[in-house]
């Protein structure tokens, strides 16, 4: 029985891509400036081939590595979170999605009030945790929703839970995600509930993302549509929309992510389990926070020796990220970056370096070519590295 756990660092890039001066990114490199953290250690990782990949000029390489390796290149337009996924099931997005960095125009927010009955509050790109320690006193007054953005293509609406009930402001963000269609079609529109007095005001682990639906054919739906299971972990369903995602589970941060993949190792089935890590974008590459996101992967790398042990003969696991978000340099945006890919199981030809590949893609063709699917009857994109 074939199983595959795909592990995705969120923002867990290794080194500027060609054309990151375009998107402002210059120089950046996320994994190097964790790794100059005193609180950085990865021996596990590096143990399967991480510090071998092209350009790891950071780290030492080992002269064994157990796993085999590559350094993905993102083909599609973009370096958020949903085109970072989306190129790993298979579709490279030519055309960036909508980002707003003056705003949503008129015509989107009128409406949007319209049909929800209250007035807007911010409407400009903002730090979560800041928009809300400077306006959820006057929503607490007012009841107004507080909606921002970020360099990503996001619609975010905060509202507190004692003012509006996280159901309700799930409806309102699924008519904001009815609204966000065509030239407007961002990528996710995001719940943000939070909770606390004014002064000490805190997000709440409730958040929930309306996403695109992907606008073609992707690995899971490959999957799925041969019989197989797509499981997934974390914002994984909400990144696909729901779609061919047999069965997922919310997780509560990077400990309990981790623990739900071990619990669903010990389940019978034939197909995916694809994981999304959210902390090291959210709690620490967003936030500026360098020895906080170099804790973050010390911690998976402990971790990394408990999925070890618990993959069968006919296992693989894959771990890789879908974008960078530098915390040592002055922007807290994503950054436009290269993504390693580390690879481990009985199937795996140890030591194998795949050196750089032109697209994140390649993964999903992989995934596919594992479970004896052609991708490219179904137009998947990438190319397998079996």
């Amino acid at each position: 029985m074939k199983r595959i756990f795909l592990i995705v660092l969120d923002s867990v890039g290794m080194g500027a891509m060609p054309d990151a001066a375009a998107f402002g990114d210059e120089g950046s490199n996320t994994l190097k400036a964790a790794s100059k953290s005193r609180y950085f250690s990865m021996p596990n990782m590096a143990e399967l081939g991480l510090f071998n990949i092209d350009g790891a000029d950071f780290g030492e390489p080992v002269k064994a590595p157990l796993g085999a390796f590559a350094r993905m290149t993102e083909a599609s337009r973009g370096k958020d979170t949903t085109i970072g996924h989306w190129e790993i099931a298979g579709i490279i997005s030519k055309q960036p999605l909508p980002t707003y960095p003056e705003g949503f125009p008129a015509e989107i927010t009128e409406e949007f009030s319209r049909r929800t009955g209250r007035g807007l509050l911010c409407n400009r790109p903002y730090s979560g945790t800041e928009v809300i320690r400077d306006y959820g006193q006057e929503h607490m007054k007012t009841g107004d929703l507080i909606v921002y953005t970020s360099a990503d293509s996001v619609f975010q609406v905060a509202a507190h839970e004692d003012v509006i009930p996280v159901e309700t402001l799930y409806e309102y963000c699924q008519t904001a995600r009815e609204l966000l269609t065509g030239i407007h079609g961002v990528g996710r529109v995001i719940a943000r509930p939070f909770e606390g007095e004014p002064g000490n005001f805190r997000r709440t682990v409730r958040r929930h993302d309306f996403s695109l639906e992907p606008p073609a054919v992707t690995m899971l739906d490959q999957l799925k549509e041969t019989g197989r299971e797509v499981l997934g972990v974390g914002k994984i369903y909400d990144i696909f929309a729901g779609k061919s995602v047999t069965d997922s589970v919310r997780t509560a941060g990077n400990e309990d992510g981790i623990e739900k993949t071990l619990r669903w190792m010990d389940r019978e089935f034939e197909g995916l389990c694809f994981v999304n890590l959210v902390d090291y974008d959210m709690l620490y590459g967003h936030r500026n926070d360098v020895d906080g996101y170099a804790r973050a992967l010390t911690y998976f790398d402990q971790r990394l020796p408990e999925l070890l042990r618990k993959l069968r003969k006919e296992d693989i696991l894959m771990i890789t990220a879908d974008h960078g978000c530098d915390p040592s340099t002055p922007s807290t945006d994503h950054s436009r970056e290269y993504t390693p890919l580390v690879m481990y199981g009985a199937a795996v030809l140890s030591g194998r370096n795949f050196g750089t590949r032109p697209t994140f893609a390649d993964i999903g063709a992989t995934v596919l070519s594992y479970f004896g699917i052609n991708g490219t009857e179904k137009r998947i994109q990438g190319e397998s590295l079996f």
